[in-house]
């Protein structure tokens, strides 16, 4: 288990790190050709259809963007807790954030499906629609989480990991495409929702890293408060007063191999 704690700490950060990057590297490179494209392939849609397509991308950020990335970063303070009613909330809490984050991914795939061409002839058609069976299958494993001490336990929790990792950056990163997309299709700008979207995956990535350091920071104040003596507290002992009599009267003890040679 505390391997699969380390992996995770390595992998989520670096995933953060590249998400970032990719959408920094597509912004600019789609600013050059965006305005050649938009020109010569505009895209005559009507309002319905365009408010259809921007409620999907709503509610595809809505769950894979926000609520899904939140619930994994609850169920990490689940790693400093003792067993309690704190643990039980918790856990509660991410499944009920996980549980929504599945309900409004699978009603934006079925308003996908119903009302849009969905020839999966781009990238973001393709990862949507295996995101769509990615999440139903980690909802799945979730629902059947072994009890503690179970020799499954371990091998259901690397599996649940790794999934639910995967599902949530590829997620991410296929919110870019789907802004592209959304760009494409009606010929607007998107790059203050890159923008924003970029900024609450720096914002998120900040809080994951966070929390491997507040266990650490806990422990550094506990050890300070223990170390830390106020002079009110301090209990200094009465001097000895010891005497010219005492000094010189009291015979040197040397405690080595010479002594009873000194003592005779």
């Amino acid at each position: 288990m505390p391997i699969f704690q380390k992996l995770s700490s390595f992998t989520m950060p670096a995933c953060f790190a590249l998400l970032v990057f990719l959408s920094f590297v597509g912004c600019s490179s789609h600013e050059f050709s965006s305005h050649k494209r938009i020109n010569n392939n505009v895209h005559k849609l009507s309002p319905q259809m365009t408010f259809d397509i921007a409620f999907h991308g709503v509610l595809l950020w809505a769950s894979m963007g926000f609520l899904m990335p939140i619930g994994v970063l609850i169920i990490r303070m689940c790693n400093r807790e003792e067993y309690g009613r704190k643990v039980k909330v918790i856990f509660y809490v991410h499944v009920t954030l996980q549980v929504l984050s599945v309900v409004l991914a699978t009603v934006g795939g079925v308003m996908s499906i119903k009302n849009f061409e969905n020839s999966f002839n781009n990238y973001h058609q393709r990862i949507g629609l295996a995101l769509y069976g990615a999440i139903w299958v980690q909802a799945l494993i979730g629902f059947c989480r072994p009890g503690r001490g179970s020799k499954r336990r371990s091998v259901w929790y690397f599996v649940h990991w790794i999934l639910g990792t995967t599902v949530c950056i590829v997620g991410m990163i296929n919110i870019y495409t789907g802004l592209e997309a959304y760009q494409k299709k009606t010929s607007r700008s998107i790059r203050v929702w890159t923008v924003v979207f970029t900024a609450e995956v720096c914002l998120m990535a900040f809080l994951y890293l966070f929390q491997d350091k507040w266990e650490y920071m806990q422990k550094q104040r506990v050890f300070m408060g223990n170390e830390t003596v106020t002079p009110s507290d301090q209990v200094i002992p009465p001097p000895r007063e010891y005497s010219l009599k005492e000094v010189f009267t009291e015979p040197c003890m040397k405690k080595n191999a010479l002594m009873n040679h000194f003592m005779d």
